[in-house]
């Protein structure tokens, strides 16, 4: 008698980020809930460059579509990143795992000519809805730390989530928890930029 075995052929299909629900997002952590996280950053003033180039924005309408909104988003994260040697920003950059699909409007890694493990931060752009931008958050991160996994990483993983005008801050912690922070904008401009240096600084300590 002869036994033919017979490999299946058959793909696994990626689940992109945007097709989740708030359940299915956070099953993996595994977690029910949100974990109030009282983030606490000195207020950090704007530099003379960052007060320009504000000013300047006054002649453009930031409120109407997403890739005026990338316009803030980018003006903020070219304010305090590069106060982080050690950290990079990608931008559009393939975010994937065995069962999830897709790019990442703005992703924090090391400073390197590649991406590479950890991934440390996702940042998403979202036009208002930004109960739909947690859920996608949410799943980023995962995917974030099944890759730092893969390479033998363990760290915090971080996320935003932002309109431009309004930012607020996630992070997967290494105890399965999702901590979400208050709602930060642009109208109290030193402590968004406060926030978002402290989280660079905990992204730089994990790059090391």
């Amino acid at each position: 008698m002869v036994t033919r075995v017979i490999k299946s052929t058959r793909q696994v299909v990626r689940r992109k980020y945007f097709g989740f629900s708030l359940k299915e997002a956070m099953q993996p952590v595994p977690t029910e809930q949100f974990t109030k996280w009282a983030l606490q950053a000195v207020p950090l003033p704007p530099s003379a460059m960052l007060q320009e180039m504000m000013s300047r924005f006054e002649s453009f309408d930031l409120t109407g579509s997403e890739p005026a909104k990338i316009l803030l988003i980018n003006a903020v994260l070219l304010e305090i990143v590069p106060r982080h040697p050690k950290l990079k920003v990608w931008k559009g950059e393939p975010l994937e795992t065995d069962t999830l699909s897709g790019f990442a409007d703005y992703l924090i890694a090391p400073k390197r000519a590649y991406v590479d493990p950890p991934l440390l931060c996702v940042t998403g752009v979202k036009k208002d809805d930004f109960e739909g931008g947690e859920v996608q958050c949410v799943a980023e991160m995962v995917a974030c730390r099944r890759n730092n996994e893969q390479s033998g990483l363990h760290a915090p993983v971080h996320g935003i989530v932002s309109n431009g005008q309004v930012w607020q801050f996630y992070r997967l912690s290494l105890q399965n928890t999702v901590d979400q922070s208050r709602l930060f904008t642009m109208e109290a401009l030193p402590d968004l930029l406060g926030a978002l240096d402290h989280v660079c600084e905990e992204c730089a300590k994990a790059a090391s």
